[in-house]
């Protein structure tokens, strides 16, 4: 029971460009110390500039990587057989003309959706006819609610995405970040599912 050293592959981890994959790098272990110590810093893989910026490894290659330098130790793998390496290359300085643009198209985009929403269900008659219900009389422009209604949009959207600038109003994650993570999830399935195809396609061909 000494030797064995059970392994919890992560699921995506970030790292620098041209840099050497350890196996702390991709996995927790769990195991006696003096193996954990000997194994966290053997190196399983070497970032190449042809690999881009997605690597998959294999918990095959880990354990060849362990192996071939502890053939005594017993691995046992927990979880995830596969982990996502996400190369991380220098990141650029931010424009600000390309900023604007975007936050421009952004806005426009916006406007006119909501412009186009409020069209079809007829917002202003809307207003117009709360307005007769509570007053009586018959407006044209009933600003005293569209101005309100407006400013209660904005803050509306703001506190359903969770988000002022970089301010958050809790911990909870907003609509939109669900939605990042789902995509996220889908698109690491895709990889790895991707990378087990081209795996396959490659023994076949051999």
């Amino acid at each position: 029971m000494d030797n064995i050293l059970y392994v919890k592959m992560r699921h995506r981890v970030e790292v620098e460009n041209k840099r050497e994959i350890k196996v702390k790098d991709i996995a927790v272990l769990v195991g006696p110390e003096r193996i954990l110590k000997e194994v966290e810093d053997m190196t399983v893989y070497h970032i190449i500039p042809e690999d881009q910026n997605l690597v998959i490894l294999d918990s095959a290659k880990l354990i060849k990587a362990v192996i071939g330098q502890k053939p005594d130790i017993e691995i046992q793998l927990i979880g995830l057989s596969q982990t996502i390496i996400e190369v991380i290359i220098k990141k650029r300085k931010h424009s600000v003309g390309l900023f604007i643009i975007v936050w421009f198209l952004l806005f426009v985009g916006a406007a006119i959706a909501i412009m186009n929403f409020h069209e079809d269900v007829s917002m202003q008659e809307v207003h117009q006819k709360l307005y007769k219900l509570i007053t009586g009389r018959d407006v044209r422009k009933p600003l005293i609610m569209q101005i309100p209604y407006s400013f209660g949009l904005g803050a509306g959207m703001i506190l359903f995405f969770n988000h002022f600038f970089k301010k958050k109003f809790n911990d909870e994650p907003s609509p939109l970040e669900v939605e990042i993570f789902n995509y996220q999830q889908d698109l690491d399935q895709y990889v790895i599912m991707h990378e087990n195809k081209e795996n396959i396609k490659h023994i076949h061909d051999h």
